[in-house]
């Protein structure tokens, strides 16, 4: 009995086991033929159709590529959003107002001109560093930490001055609609059907 049972058990792990040695493979490919310049397809009429040319399509990606950066370019100079919709970062209407405030324009280019006369004076600095003497670059450096403070100071002034015109800004041109809403309920009739 107990051989019959030996048997019987080894019978069906043997059977479990087989598929687990075998392995699966994907069948090969088959082999292309080559063709030379020109594919010849018999199941379609006999059409000719020319070989793929990469140059011919590496050329009409660098042409496209080149489209591609100058309308971009373009839509930059003309002040337009470029990363659409989702990566647009403030420029709706009220964003178009605040470019095209006069105030605005003239703090900007305040800011602008401030910033290159930093520029400037930072630079000599740097200059009259690099030839000066140990005593000399003491001095330096804490005439180029002066300037720092000073424009750290500067830039808060001027980014202040926007955020009041920012604010003046937004109430002037602040939806007024519950205001109106609540004139006209007040000012009506009680039967608004007749």
């Amino acid at each position: 009995m107990k051989i019959k049972t030996l048997l019987i058990v080894s019978a069906i792990g043997i059977a479990l086991a087989t598929p687990e040695s075998l392995q699966a493979q994907a069948n090969p490919k088959p082999v292309k033929p080559d063709v030379g310049d020109v594919k010849d397809d018999a199941k379609e009429g006999g059409k000719k159709r020319p070989k793929f040319d990469t140059e011919k399509v590496k050329e009409r990606l660098k042409a496209a590529f080149d489209k591609r950066k100058k309308k971009r370019g373009d839509a930059k100079k003309k002040g337009n959003k470029v990363g659409g919709k989702k990566g647009r970062k403030g420029g709706g209407a009220f964003g178009k107002l605040v470019r095209d405030d006069e105030k605005i324009k003239e703090l900007r280019d305040a800011f602008k001109a401030a910033a290159k006369e930093q520029h400037e004076k930072v630079k000599g600095l740097h200059k009259q560093l690099k030839d000066a003497s140990d005593e000399d670059k003491d001095g330096l450096r804490e005439q180029l930490k002066g300037l720092r403070a000073d424009w750290v100071e500067s830039m808060k002034g001027n980014s202040e001055e926007v955020r009041t015109r920012l604010k003046e800004i937004r109430e002037e041109f602040k939806n007024k609609r519950d205001d109106v809403i609540d004139a006209n309920d007040d000012g009506g009739d009680d039967d608004p059907g007749e």
